[in-house]
């Protein structure tokens, strides 16, 4: 299987249990966010340590354990672009969809149950992990990467 975008009618059922599972809210609205509810046990993290990285040293170092932390995990995904097409694709693919890095819309990868993913926030600047597996398998190398975690769900 590679990289499939989904029809009219997959996209809509996924980005509608996204919205309901989630409780997701979009806006640019400081005081809406952080746009999603949180899962218990997610960890949230903020993205300005990216900021002053000219090289793109840490971009591709956050990409690259949160890639190998979902293929680790998962055997395949969603990738979801907020008002654009939508992704189904094995972990083993060798080009993803998107990027866990929110670049200029909200980027989410989840599992097809919805159990675990990553969410980002292009507004707040901030990349969410949820799933225990997930967090277990990347917290500490995205710490290195990105600092302390803003918030963490309880």
């Amino acid at each position: 299987m590679s990289v499939e975008t989904l029809g009219d009618s997959d996209h809509r059922q996924v980005w509608h249990r996204f919205y309901a599972d989630f409780a997701f809210r979009p806006s640019t609205n400081r005081f809406q966010w952080p746009g999603i509810s949180e899962p218990p046990g997610s960890v949230t993290w903020s993205l300005t340590a990216l900021d002053d990285d000219p090289e793109y040293l840490l971009l591709d170092r956050l990409v690259s354990v949160v890639r190998r932390g979902l293929t680790a995990c998962a055997d395949e995904l969603y990738a979801l672009d907020w008002h654009h097409d939508a992704y189904r694709f094995p972990t083993a693919a060798e080009d993803w969809p998107l990027s866990p890095f929110p670049d200029g819309d909200y980027y989410i990868y989840l599992t097809p149950d919805f159990r675990l993913g990553t969410f980002g926030h292009p507004w707040e600047y901030t990349l969410c992990v949820f799933g225990d597996e997930l967090v277990t398998a990347i917290s500490a190398e995205l710490t290195a990467v990105l600092g302390e975690p803003l918030r963490r769900s309880a």
